[in-house]
């Protein structure tokens, strides 16, 4: 195995080995860590980990190889991968690649026997925070240098789709999704319950989406910072006042800025699938997958026409609002929830229902 080196902005620093097999020049990303104990294909290639760095706090990871079936995108957009333990024995029916190769052939980087539960206290403790990673070691004079560098801004440029794409032609329901880098199982989950889905890229202007005549609109998930695309919420506004509308994570902060609500960056963000959620409405606490470094801000909502539906039970986050007059409604976590837990996915039934009030009123 090779070596290879983590150094983090805090000064700590950690020997890893690669389980790739690639070479790649030291480069920074903003290092996240993921509590899911399941579902390490599904985070991957979650397009809302674009340019991050992935730490996964389950210490056995690719034991169930790769599965065509469970991508979440065509090609994983994340930095590299962190474990404790990779597993290059995978046993698994439905496996037809190691992950080690799936990494290898999408020029991302796979790295093992590192202290990961260390490294989780560092950015809890500190906050989400840059990291080099090198195949060699680094001067100080190096490291500073690499620190310096600004992280991307453009993610969601990076993952939208360039061009409209329609999925599962002449179904009941005709669904747009403004497309800020979507889990391919929000289209499976729409699909499911009769709906045609189209999918258009993140700028698309209100005249095109309404000439392609739908019955209700989806803001999908994505990555980064919901204020790097101020340019849309007039859009927002456009749509949320003339179809049923269901914002998704990424969607949720957008929709949110679109009402005159703010957002703001956490200290190290909500991923996992097993955040635990309050629904206002029912009082019942579901648990959820979630993916986001951004909040909306509480006392930002006073003013709006806004209210909440959720929150979270951990942090007291926002989780879900309402419009008070329109058919509009957003969470903060992922209700199609690849690999899981499937507690909210009757939202999109809710959606469903909200597209057919509107069809009869």
């Amino acid at each position: 195995m090779n070596k290879a080196y983590v150094y983090l902005e805090t000064g700590d620093h950690f020997e890893a080995e690669l389980f790739t097999t690639k070479d790649f020049f030291p480069y920074v990303s903003e290092v996240v860590f993921n509590t899911s104990m399941q579902g390490y294909q599904e985070i991957i290639t979650d397009p809302s980990y674009c340019d991050q760095s992935i730490l996964l706090t389950y210490p056995l990871i690719g034991n169930y190889g790769i599965s065509v079936d469970d991508n979440e995108s065509s090609l994983p957009k994340l930095k590299s991968l962190l474990v404790k333990e990779y597993c290059d024995t995978p046993s698994n029916f439905r496996n037809r690649q190691s992950l080690a190769d799936f990494l290898d052939s999408n020029n991302i980087v796979g790295l093992q026997k590192l202290d990961t539960r260390k490294i989780t206290k560092i950015i809890r403790n500190n906050g989400t925070m840059k990291s080099i990673i090198s195949q060699t070691e680094l001067t100080e004079k190096q490291k500073e240098l690499l620190f310096k560098q600004e992280l991307p801004i453009d993610q969601i440029e990076k993952v939208s789709v360039k061009q409209i794409t329609p999925f599962s032609n002449f179904n009941k329901y005709r669904i747009v999704m403004v497309d800020f880098g979507y889990k391919k199982n929000i289209l499976d989950s729409l699909i499911k319950k009769s709906c045609e889905v189209i999918i258009v890229p993140y700028d698309t202007s209100f005249e095109t989406i309404k000439n392609l005549k739908p019955d209700g609109v989806i803001l999908s998930n994505g990555p980064g910072d919901p204020k790097s695309i101020l340019k849309v919420l007039p859009t927002i506004k456009q749509l949320q006042s003339n179809y049923p509308l269901f914002a998704i994570c990424m969607g949720h902060q957008i929709f949110a800025l679109a009402n005159g609500a703010d957002t703001e960056k956490m200290k190290f963000g909500n991923r996992g699938g097993n955040h635990p959620v309050k629904n206002l409405k029912t009082n019942k606490v579901d648990m959820t997958a979630q993916n986001h470094s951004y909040c909306v801000t509480k006392d930002s909502l006073i003013n709006t026409e806004l209210e909440i539906t959720h929150f979270n039970i951990n942090d007291q986050t926002i989780e879900g609002l309402k419009h008070k007059e329109l058919n509009a409604f957003s969470v903060q976590f992922h209700p199609e929830a690849s690999p899981g837990p499937m507690d909210t996915h009757y939202l999109f039934d809710s959606f469903i229902e909200l597209i057919e009030e509107h069809k009869n009123a």
